[in-house]
């Protein structure tokens, strides 16, 4: 049965401005406003690499350039109004989606439950109760305040020592919760103690209904499978079954989505996504540099659907097996991502270091263009308190 279709761009311009890249990138980047646009992204990823400044810090400040580490820091572990979990990695997400959670908590502590029995024998439950009589009588801990005596596993769950294994288990399914990091080790505290007020849990219905509702408001379109992946909580199985019902009822409809190959594939949408992809803005043409960890690129196979980007990152490929570089950064221009760059801070000599870029194919790279990524270097460099930049002999380099 034929659907009507999306063309390329206008699902491009729709998909970008349902992670907040279409409009200009100006405004507030704190307290208030910080937080409606976590709530508008879903969440945002956290991650420890920092070649250039951590994820969540490069997530945030693509999209407001006011954006500085410690309004992020202050939303999260002095005003409470952010709470760290996994969706399909770590994350921060808006405190008003906490009773959405309750499922998840559930469904973790049985499936890592099982993990770690496998792993860690039957010894290690006992740990589980230590360590939380530990936190109680002597407050929030990270995971090198407990167990330092103890050996770690082998093979089992991460090979970690029991009572890390405890902490991570007792935070993922709900017990604890995570009140901040030092550096980047997590403290942990009783969730209890954290959340003095009566948490609702949401019958798992609603908390389907609601998880596959908030991931297609984020998406603009999908197919069933993406919308059970953004939360990762979600099966595929109870996505179709949402995705059938709310088909039946006419709240959703079948839409084809051309993708950057002219070739289309079968989506999900609401009705009104044509006058949506009507009324969204056409992007700036600022050149913006997105983290690896961007909402906008963790689908590594819709975002090369629809942008023709194919991309991955290399972190764990050996160097002489890298095709591009250690932590390469996408380049989005408008509705386009462009090329991609390997740039780094270099802390020693106080420098922003361009080692490379290039340029996607059919991309043309103008003076105009080199001039609108040194306006962006030079953002970048005033964001990760830089001195300088220094671009390497021959950056500029042909596609691959």
């Amino acid at each position: 049965m034929s659907a009507p279709t999306l063309g390329n761009r206008a699902a491009r311009r729709l998909f970008l401005d349902r992670h907040a890249l279409a409009e200009q990138p100006v405004g507030p980047a704190r307290g208030r406003d910080l937080y409606e646009l976590i709530h508008r992204l879903g969440f945002v990823q956290l991650d420890s690499i920092n070649t250039l400044a951590r994820a969540h810090d490069m997530i945030l400040f693509a999209r407001r350039p006011t954006y500085r580490p410690g309004n992020l820091k202050r939303l999260y572990e002095r005003d409470r109004m952010l709470f760290e979990h996994w969706t399909h990695d770590a994350a921060v997400i808006p405190m008003a989606f906490y009773p959405h959670w309750q499922l998840r908590f559930r469904r973790d502590a049985v499936r890592l439950k099982r993990q770690w029995r496998s792993g860690r024998g039957e010894g290690f439950e006992r740990q589980f109760r230590s360590v939380l009589q530990h936190i109680r009588d002597h407050g929030p801990v990270c995971s090198s305040d407990v167990g330092q005596d103890e050996k770690k596993g082998s093979g089992g769950w991460w090979d970690w020592h029991p009572s890390k294994t405890a902490l991570e288990y007792l935070w993922r399914s709900g017990a604890l919760t995570v009140i901040g990091r030092d550096g980047f080790r997590k403290r942990y505290d009783l969730t209890e103690r954290v959340l003095d007020i009566a948490i609702e849990s949401p019958e798992p219905g609603d908390t389907i209904d609601w998880l596959c509702h908030a991931a297609l408001d984020r998406l603009g379109f999908a197919t069933s499978g993406e919308i059970a992946r953004f939360w990762d909580t979600v099966t595929a199985q109870e996505a179709r079954d949402w995705c059938a019902r709310a088909l039946e009822r006419g709240s959703l409809m079948e839409v084809d989505i051309e993708g950057h190959d002219g070739r289309s594939r079968r989506c999900l949408a609401r009705p009104e996504v044509f006058d949506m992809s009507d009324n969204v803005p056409m992007p700036p043409g600022r050149m913006r540099i997105l983290s690896p960890f961007d909402p906008a690129l963790r689908d590594r196979s819709r975002t090369e659907r629809l942008f023709g980007f194919h991309y991955r990152i290399e972190v764990f490929v050996p160097a002489d097996s890298r095709k591009y570089g250690y932590y390469v950064f996408p380049l989005l221009e408008g509705d386009r991502l462009i090329g991609r760059i390997d740039v780094k801070a270099q802390r020693e000599c106080q420098s922003l270091c361009v080692t490379a870029l290039w340029p996607e194919h059919g991309v043309r790279w103008s003076d105009a263009r080199t001039r609108r990524l040194m306006a962006e270097l030079d953002r970048v460099r005033r964001f990760a308190e830089l001195g300088d930049i220094r671009m390497t002999d021959g950056w500029l380099r042909e596609p691959r």
